[in-house]
């Protein structure tokens, strides 16, 4: 047995609900493994929402997928609670929040043992950022200062999710997706995908495949961007 991960960009794709345009690849990736119950994470807190009113969201979710779903803070101990998952479900938010929280409660070595020993791992935007080698190429806001950047490793790269193309077009002065990975790997080596909306990654050992409709745009130090397409191999990101 070893990794078996589900990363995707972004929990909710224009023109659809929560988890709409993932079910099929949530639903194939569960079943394959004859999961009922899935462990919720719901600590990156998106819009500020309680644990409790972000697991209410998940679970009426998995329930008309066909999966039991539960909030790990129902849990009285976290450590028991990832232990005897079935599988885990990271959900989006705010990825500093959602790393300080993990090395919180120090539950990062039991997910990456459990992950290692095949447990289905699915995360959503800032819960795919925290599947990667540290979470430095988020979009998000420092709103909370984590204990350090370095994520849980279970892939060995970095994720970009939401990835916006550069529009040629645009009045905005700002800096682009790609202006700011570029300046991430002046100080790094990482390799960092970039997800756009509605793609995802199975990693699944030391395969990866790149799902969903949209594609990615793959970063590497020295190099141009390079562009994959849905249904491509990426195995060589796991490689590095």
């Amino acid at each position: 047995m070893g990794r078996n991960l589900l990363l995707i960009s972004n929990s909710t794709l224009h023109g659809s609900g929560y988890l709409d345009h993932c079910e099929s690849e949530i639903k194939s990736f569960l079943n394959d493994k004859d999961v009922e119950s899935v462990l919720f994470i719901p600590y990156a807190r998106p819009s500020g929402k309680t644990y409790d009113e972000y697991t209410g969201i998940a679970k009426e979710r998995f329930q008309r997928m066909g999966f039991d779903l539960v909030g790990i803070q129902e849990r009285v101990d976290s450590d028991d609670a990832v232990r005897n998952a079935e599988a885990i479900f990271i959900g989006g938010g705010n990825t500093f929040v959602l790393l300080d929280s993990l090395y919180g409660v120090d539950i990062i070595p039991i997910i990456k043992a459990r992950v290692r020993n095949g447990m289905p791992y699915i995360g959503t935007s800032a819960g795919a950022n925290v599947a990667g080698r540290t979470i430095m190429t988020t979009n998000d806001m420092p709103i909370i200062y984590p204990p350090c950047f370095d994520a849980m490793g279970l892939i060995p790269f970095n994720i970009n999710p939401h990835y916006i193309d550069s529009d040629p077009n645009s009045k905005h002065m700002g800096e682009t997706r790609e202006t700011r990975i570029r300046e991430y790997h002046v100080f790094n080596d990482n390799t960092v995908v970039g997800l756009r909306e509605g793609a995802m990654l199975h990693v699944k050992n030391n395969e990866a495949t790149l799902k969903g409709s949209t594609g990615a745009r793959i970063f590497r130090k020295g190099k141009e961007p390079t562009e994959y397409r849905p249904g491509e191999s990426l195995d060589f990101l796991l490689t590095n």
